[in-house]
């Protein structure tokens, strides 16, 4: 009953505006088909499934690209039985991963491979943090150079007080009513960062943009439509052809996140999301998770980003509080009171 209770108060939660999917692909030939619905970009992850389906030539992989947010309400709908689930669900959204295996949409399993994982990356056996990727403020290079570039959210404050003239209009980031990966970039700043309020303030100063999506903001950048990008997500950084674009992780503090696997309850061909599952935990999957830029591994002597300033984003019930409706209301006003919501420039 109470799960119950809470699927009917998320439901009222969230807006209900059209789930659908915004592309789709079919990877492999085997005459055994295995659904995904992810959050991760085709064009990104599309090396990584080559792979898995050599290595599983009896599968075929028919691979959905949904928003966050259109992906939770599909995946609910599927656990209260509404529509037909996929075998796996791959999403950047991880607090509402988190929410569907409270509510027990999740299926239980345990191997070498998931049992290896660190406890900030595993939960219940039924959730499991895939990649590792920081969250990233970029800037255009024509733009800063040398001391001038702000390599900590101190230093993004100082440049907005001092320089706003030269930022007004020129700051971006997600839109974190319409992303739900950019809600929890902002739910995390403000668990975190002493700095959040002022945060808020010299983006309402400086007039920046709050607005939709990552491959748009980082082309605006390039052409230096923008000057900075906030809370970008590395990964498309990293996996992005365009150049004069430098990146960032912040020097007091860099969010990490791993992208949350699930296998639906009532996925119809769990034996094959299993397999998904343990090679995207492999060596053979790291390597290639790597080069689409999905593993950002630390290296001391390219970054002066100290271990410590790490913060990995855990799966764990912490992360539920993100969908508190009081908390979601405050937040998003906070937000929507800082930003100048709109197109690009």
């Amino acid at each position: 009953m109470t799960r119950l209770l809470c699927l009917i108060l998320m439901c009222a939660l969230l807006p209900r505006a059209g789930a659908a999917q915004e592309d789709r692909t079919t990877f492999g030939t085997g005459t055994s088909r295995l659904d995904v619905r992810s959050t991760t970009d085709i064009d990104i992850i599309r090396s990584v499934m080559e792979r898995f389906v050599e290595a599983n030539p009896d599968l075929s992989v028919n691979y959905e690209q949904w928003g966050s947010n259109n992906l939770f309400r599909n995946s609910r709908d599927a656990c209260a039985g509404r529509i037909p689930a996929a075998d796996a669900v791959l999403s950047s959204g991880v607090h509402q991963l988190v929410w569907l295996v409270n509510a027990a949409c999740g299926h239980t399993y345990r191997s070498e491979s998931t049992a290896a994982l660190p406890a900030s990356r595993r939960w219940r056996d039924e959730l499991w943090g895939i990649t590792e990727e920081p969250a990233v403020i970029i800037y255009n290079l024509g733009a800063f150079k040398g001391d001038d570039v702000p390599r900590s959210r101190f230093a993004l404050l100082d440049m907005m007080r001092n320089r706003p003239d030269l930022l007004q209009r020129r700051i971006a980031t997600y839109d974190i009513a319409a992303s739900g990966l950019g809600y929890l970039f902002a739910h995390a700043d403000s668990l975190e960062a002493t700095t959040f309020g002022a945060m808020l303030e010299g983006f309402a100063r400086v007039q920046a943009v709050a607005t939709c999506c990552s491959s748009e903001i980082i082309d605006a950048v390039a052409e230096g439509r923008f000057l900075i990008a906030y809370n970008v997500l590395g990964s498309y950084v990293a996996s992005d052809s365009t150049p004069n674009v430098g990146v960032i992780q912040p020097e007091d503090y860099t969010l990490i996140l791993s992208r949350g696997f699930m296998i639906p309850r009532t996925a119809p061909n769990k034996a094959a999301a299993v397999r998904l599952l343990d090679f995207l935990l492999s060596p053979q999957a790291r390597d290639a998770l790597r080069a689409a830029g999905l593993v950002m591994e630390h290296d001391p002597s390219e970054t002066a980003l100290l271990q410590s300033a790490r913060r990995p984003i855990p799966l764990s019930p912490p992360l539920l509080v993100a969908l508190d409706q009081q908390r979601r209301e405050t937040l998003l006003s906070l937000w929507q009171g800082a930003f100048n919501l709109g197109v690009l420039p």
